[in-house]
């Protein structure tokens, strides 16, 4: 009986362990699926980064290329490219103060007489108002007018050959200086005439005329000078510059200078000789009107070219109503202003102070 018992318990072990082998199957082939799986996964993983990668370079070398393009852009391109740009804003600038300046003076034309008022305004240097006086300007009458003015003016011989035209011209003289030192003498009985006044220019050799005035003077070198023209030319109205485009085109010295010249009873015609003056502006500014010089009639010395410039300022008398002409004492000036009554038959020839006077 105990053998068979032996037999009889050693049995039932047996399909233990086969249960045993096919749990060990079932883990193992979980363990595969796993491992494949992963596998799988990490190759998937893997081929996403070489794929981020490859786009990356891509991108990379994209931006290389497009680096390499702005290298290639020269300097000639870039000139061209701010040309573009300096010419379009400008244009847009004009046209816009065209069309301002055009439609005043449609608005001046409808009228025979312009009167220009200001209010009482501090500008600039707030302890001293700025005193607004009335303003008139002549335009459209029966004719148009035309003021002749001739500058430099320093001898009497000058004057006298601008009297014996018998014509209304106006004198522009200097201020005493070494080759003039009593020229202030010159406007005495005058009734017409103006100061011709020596400003800063850009050709330093113009500068070096007695007291001319530069923008570097102060208020006070400024006014001293301006009372000295008034003692030397106490009936004298009017200023007009001598050279000075560095000074008529300095915001800032030419706006101090207005300023002191309406306090002494100055009006200042603008002589242009510089395009970007900024008296335009200044005059506005005070509530004054602007004139200016509209042409030069004898920059070359022969009679034909000067009554070519005579004509051409008739035409702008014309169509504004009165224009301003400047020319030098020279011999051919006045041969060319003698012989020029055909030419002027069109207009009235008048004193500067039938342009601008103050009421």
């Amino acid at each position: 009986m105990a053998p068979q018992s032996k037999k009889t318990n050693n049995k039932p072990s047996r399909p233990k362990k086969k249960a045993t082998a096919k749990k060990r199957t079932g883990k193992q082939a979980v363990k595969t699926s796993k491992t494949i799986f992963i596998v799988l996964g990490s190759f998937l993983i893997i081929s996403l980064v070489a794929f981020g990668y490859f786009l990356g370079q891509n991108n990379a070398f994209k931006t290389v290329q497009t680096d390499k393009s702005h290298e290639n852009y020269t300097t000639k391109q870039l000139l061209d490219d701010l040309s573009k740009i300096k010419t379009t804003k400008p244009r847009e600038e004009k046209k816009t103060i065209n069309k301002k300046v055009i439609t005043v003076e449609k608005k001046i034309a409808q009228k025979p007489l312009l009167q220009e008022r200001g209010k009482a305004q501090v500008i600039r240097d707030k302890k001293e108002p700025v005193k607004i006086k009335d303003i008139s300007l002549a335009y459209r009458g029966k004719k148009p007018k035309l003021a002749v003015v001739i500058d430099d003016v320093h001898t009497a011989a000058q004057i006298r050959a601008i009297r014996a035209l018998s014509m209304k011209v106006t004198p522009s003289i200097f201020p005493p200086y070494k080759l003039a030192p009593k020229s202030n003498l010159l406007a005495r009985g005058l009734k017409h005439y103006m100061v011709h006044l020596p400003m800063e220019s850009g050709n330093k050799q113009f500068n070096t005329q007695d007291k001319t005035l530069k923008t570097s003077f102060t208020k006070e070198q400024m006014e001293t000078r301006i009372k000295e023209i008034k003692t030397l030319f106490p009936t004298a109205k009017y200023i007009n510059n001598h050279t000075g485009s560095v000074f008529t085109d300095n915001y800032q010295a030419m706006h101090r200078l207005y300023q002191i010249l309406r306090k002494y009873g100055f009006v200042f015609i603008d002589s242009r000789t510089i395009g970007s003056t900024k008296v335009r502006k200044i005059a506005h500014e005070f509530g004054d009107a602007y004139v200016a010089r509209d042409i030069f009639i004898d920059n070359r010395h022969n009679i034909p070219y000067i009554h070519k410039q005579l004509a051409q300022a008739v035409k702008i008398a014309k169509k504004k109503g009165y224009a301003i002409a400047i020319g030098h004492p020279h011999k051919i000036t006045m041969q060319a202003l003698a012989s020029a009554k055909q030419i002027l038959k069109d207009v009235e020839l008048v004193y500067i102070d039938d342009i601008y006077k103050k009421r």
